[in-house]
């Protein structure tokens, strides 16, 4: 537990431990927790008991016999860890905040002190657990002024020099989260009455106070929103009201509307009211007015700093009014109100009847959702088509505002516009079934009466786009947020790919942590559960892969590839970004795109850039993780792509002296090398499988969603999938023959010469003999000059022999028939009497003709030592040597390599060759060179 190691393991052990026996394991651990809480000086110790507790907290407080007395603990334990929210120890700081939301998940904060007066069925552990739940009020006003401790010394003023700069730091804000987390949490447990004192003495403190909106004030803010979400009516009774007032009253002065530096508080009151609104949509139709007056103003104040706050009030509030989401996470439905609630420490949910409250919005949401989208976002598209237009020009300093009130409206109302739709892009892939995507439904129903304001931002970014390009290409941070809006005009629907994948992995973890793995049958504590439920519902919402390609994609995918090889470096970067996921994402979009960036590769594009060179080569690179363009498994796009990457070396803007086009390339191949699956050329449907999918066809459950095919429609089908097996060979021919025209140009570098030999040895296959001209230049390369060519083609030469050697006659024999002896049922390890006659026996060797033949020889090594396969095929051993080939026989490629090696200067040569030591004193065997000779 306190090893160098961590205590990670020996929580995850203790956990199942707990489960097993925890009258027996929780005691020794709680001795030690105590010890550490009292001690100043190991704060290490600390960390790890509190890791170790944190595994064993449901085994604590759940109501078992085994060790009923550990919830008395529970009190005791949360007000011993309070010293450890310390601002001067980070990680002792997150571990106490971890431990607190643990067990204050697991047991309601109710006051239950006068049950024992009221019922008589109470045991007297139970009356002990009434009577200690009255320190729950007093445990959570300390935990507050802890946490607002921990604020006063987090001000920016405090953290920071003055030639700092004023973002937060990652420990900054990992401790914002864990605080906004314990916060909720604690006040989602609370009764309504302990609530009530806890809201009122956090508004005391937020609003006595001015805040910096850099650390502090996010803590601040944070923790208000955590209050405002678990009673949404009460807290916004308190924070609204006065948040606005401030507001208003400050921004009423029209001369400070123009002002670059404004008032701290009118910054402060804005942050806090961009938080406290971030609840159930449903309570804030009440300050509709009120809201939409301040957004009005303050998203038009010149000073960055307010209008940023202003854009995130107004994304938060489109949100909390669009989106569908649960309401609360306590951890019993229903409140703690109807039953005693020590009885529900430790509770699990039950999966069939978790009670959830979701927020759907209902009509006056979305009415004051497209309300303010009207009176906000429309105003601003009008303005930027005045600015490109030449009518209305702005500066960058108003542009960026503009952009910024239009990713905001974006982001915050997304999941209510509908999806960018249109006509399909024609031609792309000849089929005869539909190959329309199944749009999943996620609750919402859109509104066609209102305007359709996704088509009208695409639109206008559209034109934007195009005159920055052309008028000031420098102005980056605008570029920045338009490759923003243009990938959520095409991805967000509510939620971001990368937000759900970290909530994802947060709800691994504490799942793993609260798991009861002795019980299983998802018998976790309920919110938790909620939690797996609103993210299977984003889950839904994500599903985007095989997407229509229509023209506006493609559009916008032309607007990106534009992006990606413009001037500057980050530019293309985040373009090729955007660029590799849309690709992935809508069907067969790469066979559009893909021509277009070999396009800006070809040595016939003199006009090219260098930058428009690095970034084609960066879009077939593709994303670390994703989309490849160069590895797509279609004869049509590898046969362009290839090539095209070898010709690079004849095109004016490589200069092999930068080392970063250089890594590019070798990138480029190696992810070639990694990511490449052999082609299919043969495709065969049988025809029990074509009377299968009859069968289904014609089921009635479930029911199919197209019409039967008829006989003539499957018989086409079957002659065109036979068409495309001898035209995908023909493809196949040209890719290899196209290669081998690369490497005749004497033109080209020597890297290329090594890219083109590695492709083409990639396309050895074994049921499609490789054509005559590239078995002549492997046969030619086995004494190339270069060894790192020699390599691949003693490879490559090894594959080409084995696709020509002559089948040999093979027959099934039954081990137990040669050694006379049958093994057990079974598996038998090691040497034993029934595969004796494997092994090398040096007094029983053959010296004849005959005794040879009698020999059975087997060539894998693995069989018979732990079983036998069911079928044991062999070469048959009475079959008699074939004869050579005559050479009028022999296939193009055997002609070719009897030729050679049928010459002594090329066998002299390659001999010379393969008797270089590549390091010297140090080479090994070479499995290569032994296929080579083995074949």
């Amino acid at each position: 537990m306190n090893s160098k190691t961590g205590s990670t393991d020996a929580a995850y052990a203790l956990q199942n431990l707990a489960l097993l026996t925890p009258q027996l394991v929780i005691p020794p651990v709680l001795e030690k927790t105590y010890a550490a809480m009292e001690t100043l000086t190991e704060p290490h110790t600390l960390t790890a008991t509190l890791s170790c507790m944190i595994g064993m907290a449901r085994s604590l407080v759940s109501p078992d016999n085994r060790y009923p007395e550990g919830r008395a603990h529970v009190l005791p334990l949360l007000m011993g860890s309070l010293p450890g929210v310390d601002p001067n120890d980070f990680s002792k700081c997150m571990i106490t905040f971890q431990f607190i939301t643990t067990f204050t998940t697991l047991v309601p904060l109710v006051d239950c002190s006068s049950a024992p007066f009221r019922q008589t069925d109470l045991t007297e552990i139970e009356k002990d657990l009434c009577f200690a739940s009255a320190g729950f009020e007093d445990f959570v006003l300390q935990f507050l002024d802890r946490c607002f401790a921990l604020i006063d010394s987090s001000t920016l003023e405090q953290t920071r020099d003055e030639t700092e700069t004023d973002t937060q730091t990652h420990l900054e804000s990992l401790v914002e989260l864990g605080l906004s987390s314990t916060v909720s949490t604690i006040l989602t447990q609370c009764s309504t009455e302990i609530y009530e004192v806890a809201l009122q003495k956090l508004y005391n403190f937020a609003t006595s106070s001015i805040f910096e909106t850099c650390v502090s004030g996010r803590m601040v803010a944070d923790m208000c929103r955590a209050a405002a979400k678990c009673h949404p009516a009460e807290s916004l009774r308190l924070f609204v009201p006065h948040c606005c007032s401030i507001i208003s009253l400050i921004t009423d002065n029209v001369e400070l509307q123009n002002e670059d530096e404004l008032d701290k508080e009118l910054l402060w009151n804005l942050q806090l009211l961009s938080e406290v609104i971030r609840v159930d949509g449903e309570q804030l139709l009440k300050y509709q007015g009120e809201l939409e007056r301040i957004l009005r103003v303050c998203v038009h104040l010149r000073c960055k700093q307010a209008y940023t706050l202003a854009c995130s009030l107004l994304e938060h509030t489109l949100r909390s009014l669009s989106l569908i989401y649960p309401t609360e996470y306590r951890s019993t439905s229903g409140g703690f109100d109807s039953d005693l609630p020590i009885r529900d420490w430790g509770r699990a949910g039950d999966v069939a009847a978790l009670g959830v409250c979701w927020h759907v919005p209902c009509q006056e949401e979305e009415n004051f959702v497209f309300q303010l989208l009207s009176s906000l976002l429309h105003p601003q598209l009008q303005r930027i088509k005045g600015h490109v237009s030449g009518a209305q020009p702005m500066t960058r300093e108003e542009l960026w505002q503009s952009l910024a009130i239009v990713q905001h409206c974006l982001l915050g109302a997304g999941s209510m516009l509908p999806p960018l739709d249109g006509a399909h892009v024609p031609d792309l892939v000849p089929s005869m079934v539909n190959l329309g995507e199944i749009k999943l439904h996620v609750g919402v129903e859109y509104d066609d009466s209102w305007e359709n304001y996704r088509v009208s931002i695409c639109q206008t970014m559209r034109l934007l786009l195009h005159h920055i390009l052309e008028h000031s290409e420098d102005d980056t941070k605008s570029l920045f947020v338009i490759i923003k809006i243009v990938s959520d005009l095409m991805f967000f629907c509510g939620t971001h790919k990368k937000e759900f994948d970290s909530r994802w992995k947060s709800f691994t973890l504490v799942k793993k942590s609260m798991e009861n793995r002795l019980l299983g049958k998802k018998r976790h504590i309920r919110a938790l559960l909620i939690d797996r439920i609103l993210l299977q519902h984003e889950m839904r919402k994500l599903v985007v892969e095989g997407s229509e390609y229509k023209v506006v994609h493609q559009e916008l995918l032309c607007d990106l590839l534009l992006l990606s090889t413009s001037t500057y470096s980050q530019v293309r970067s985040r373009a090729q970004s955007v660029l590799m996921t849309a690709m992935g994402t809508y069907s067969f979009a790469y066979r559009d795109m893909i021509p277009r960036m070999l396009q800006l590769l070809s040595p016939q594009n003199t006009a090219g850039t260098e930058q428009q060179f690095k970034g084609s080569l960066y879009c077939l690179l593709g994303a670390p993780s994703g989309f490849c363009p160069a590895t797509t498994r279609d004869w049509d796009c590898v046969g362009e792509v290839w090539p095209a990457l070898v010709r690079c070396g004849l095109s004016h803007s490589v200069t092999l002296e930068k080392p970063s086009i250089g890594r590019l390339f070798d990138d480029i191949i190696d992810r070639i090398h990694r990511l490449h699956d052999t082609i299919g050329i043969y495709f065969t449907v049988s025809e029990r499988c074509v009377e299968i999918a009859n069968q289904i066809a014609q089921s009635k459950n479930p029911t199919p969603c197209s019409k039967l095919p008829s006989k003539e429609e499957i018989k086409e089908g079957i002659q065109r999938q036979r068409i495309r097996n001898v035209v995908a060979a023909r493809k196949y021919e040209k890719l290899v023959n196209d290669l081998l025209d690369c490497l005749e140009d004497r033109d080209l570098p020597w890297k290329f010469e090594h890219m083109a030999t590695d492709l083409l040895a990639l396309l050895l296959r074994d049921d499609h003999p490789l054509p005559p001209d590239a078995v002549l230049y492997f046969t030619q390369t086995l004494v190339h000059d270069s060894i790192s060519i020699r390599k691949v083609s003693i490879s490559a030469m090894a594959g080409i022999l084995k696709q020509l050697k002559r089948p040999r006659k093979k027959v099934a024999v039954k081990p137990s028939d040669i050694s006379g002896i049958k093994d057990p049922e079974g598996i038998c390890v090691g040497d034993r009497e029934g595969n004796c006659w494997l092994q090398y026996d040096s007094s029983n060797l053959p010296l004849s003709q005959e005794q040879w033949d009698l020999l059975q020889y087997v060539e894998k090594t693995h069989w018979g030592y732990y079983s036998w396969p069911r079928e044991m095929m062999i070469y048959a051993s009475s079959e008699k040597p074939q004869d050579d080939l005559p050479y009028e026989e022999m296939s193009e490629g055997e002609k070719i390599i009897f030729e050679y090696f049928s010459d002594p200067d090329f066998i002299d040569q390659l001999i010379e060759f393969l008797s270089l030591e590549e390091r010297k004193g140090k080479d090994s065997f070479n499995p290569r060179r032994f296929c080579l000779f083995k074949v």
